[in-house]
């Protein structure tokens, strides 16, 4: 995918100067560096930033961002760089700001079941710090995001069926705006009825408002019992309509993915497991031991009306964790499937009623590609991701790709749902939020405006402000 035209100002040496007298090595402009802070984990091409700063604590950002906002050069927030969307790319030039030195855990309160850690602390980090409590961090996108991100981005993954995404789980911020005010939002209080919600303005705004510093999030008690079932299908709609009837009968399910034939096809290639090169769901059900039996039991009762093949469920960790290894695999499995591809992903979620009806009509899609296109994704909270491997100096390719990727969001609009579940909008989704929202995208840019009336947090995302970069919709776009 072609990134737009970039708007780059040359970058003041005036700046420079101040940032290296400031903050020393913690500076760079090496080009590899600057290589690395210019792009993310989606189809769109390298937008380097014009240097790259490494800030240690909230004052230091708050430094930084007041020493560009002098110098009008946008600031772009940077973590484990696992985005999805082009949210790193410094599509306008400017000063990455790499958060991961700031990976302090600040508290850790078991009886309250919380904890404080700054932005650069990673899911992984935090769970191995929380080994000994019997509590635990639930929400798993995949890659071991930064928590900052994973904020920023209102991040979700395989278990958001049961403990919800980043905007239920982050109970207060430490922001820094635009101005280089520090602000802190939300608190440690399990309830608050005290003005505005700001940490759900936050949360999810990828860096455009200010920058995350330090989250407070929810911990869970790790469950007494935990167990694992996977079952193939005959079909895509017979594994989804199986995931439809165990919601609605209640079943507390942890995590629900599924994987089409295909997807599985590429994981038995790379990883040599000999699965039935059908659809599959994997499912993780958490509680009592006896609970988790019956859950397991019932989903197989649901399946096997509906054609379930080969089930089989463990609760043993070394057993689930075989059961999972299709599931985890499954994304560097695909990418095999073309050497040398660019995978282009979509990410879309719908009603759960409508799930069976949207996926069916996107295999017709599926169908008429002329390359590789794997489904998979967390369908027990209704959304799904088509993975297309694109040949990245084929233009026809990314074409194709583009057009797939805006009948299966077209598809999911109109059936209530929306153009991201999780990945966020980025810079490669801003038409998509336009029709999913309408009037409501002014009141956006309005808030925009308001904390950062020179567009200098992470430019050209969410909101297109091309009144600020001079910018038409259809250049912000690929």
């Amino acid at each position: 995918m072609n990134r737009p035209e970039p708007l780059r100002k040359p970058f003041p040496a005036e700046l420079l100067a101040a940032l290296q007298a400031r903050f020393g090595e913690r500076v760079t402009t090496a080009a590899a560096a600057l290589e690395h802070h210019g792009k993310d984990e989606s189809a769109h091409e390298t937008a380097p930033p014009d240097a790259v700063v490494f800030p240690e604590t909230t004052v230091e950002v708050a430094e930084i961002v007041k020493l560009c906002g002098r110098h009008g050069v946008p600031v772009i927030a940077f973590g484990a760089g696992s985005s999805l969307e082009g949210h790193v790319l410094a599509i306008h030039g400017g000063v990455s700001l790499d958060l991961t030195r700031m990976n302090r855990i600040l508290a850790v309160n078991v009886d309250d079941l919380d904890a404080t850690v700054e932005a650069g602390v990673t899911r992984l980090q935090l769970n191995q710090h929380l080994n000994g409590t019997g509590l635990f961090f639930p929400i798993d996108p995949g890659a071991d995001a930064t928590l900052g991100g994973m904020a920023a981005t209102r991040a979700s993954g395989t278990n958001a069926v049961r403990y919800g995404t980043m905007r239920e789980n982050v109970m207060g911020l430490t922001v820094v705006l635009a101005d280089g005010r520090v602000i802190r939002t939300g608190g440690r209080a399990r309830k608050s009825s005290a003005g505005y919600d700001l940490t759900r303005l936050f949360v999810g705004s990828e860096g455009t408002l200010g920058i995350i510093t330090e989250i407070t999030l929810r911990l869970y008690p790790q469950p007494e019992a935990v167990s694992a079932a996977v079952c193939a299908f005959p079909s895509v709609d017979a594994a989804v309509r199986t995931v439809i009837q165990t919601i609605q009968l209640g079943v507390p399910i942890a995590r629900c993915e599924l994987l089409d034939a295909l997807t599985i096809r590429a994981v038995n290639r790379v990883s040599k497991l000999g699965l039935r090169e059908a659809p599959m769901l994997f499912c993780e059900f958490h509680g009592s031991p006896a609970s988790v039996a019956e859950q397991a039991q019932t989903v197989q009762e649901i399946a096997k009306e509906l054609g379930g093949m080969d089930f089989e469920w463990a609760t043993q960790q070394e057993d689930r964790t075989r059961l999972w290894l299709a599931r985890y695999e499954a994304y560097p499995a695909c990418r095999q499937l073309r050497p040398g591809n660019r995978a282009f992903s979509t990410d879309v979620c719908v009603p759960i009623s409508r799930l069976a009806e949207c996926i069916a009509e996107s295999n017709k899609d599926i169908a008429k590609a002329s390359m590789p296109v794997a489904l998979f994704g967390h369908v027990g909270d209704g959304n799904f991701h088509l993975v297309v491997l694109i040949d990245p100096d084929n233009p026809t390719d990314a074409d194709e790709a583009d057009a797939l990727n805006r009948r299966v969001v077209e598809r999911a609009l109109r059936m209530g749902g929306t153009c991201t579940g999780e990945h966020g909008i980025g810079y490669g989704k801003l038409d998509f939020l336009d029709a999913e929202h309408g009037d409501a995208v002014s009141v956006m840019s309005a808030i925009k405006k308001a904390l950062d009336p020179a567009n200098l947090m992470n430019p050209g995302k969410v909101v297109r402000a091309q009144e600020f970069v001079g910018l038409s919709p259809d250049k912000l776009l690929k």
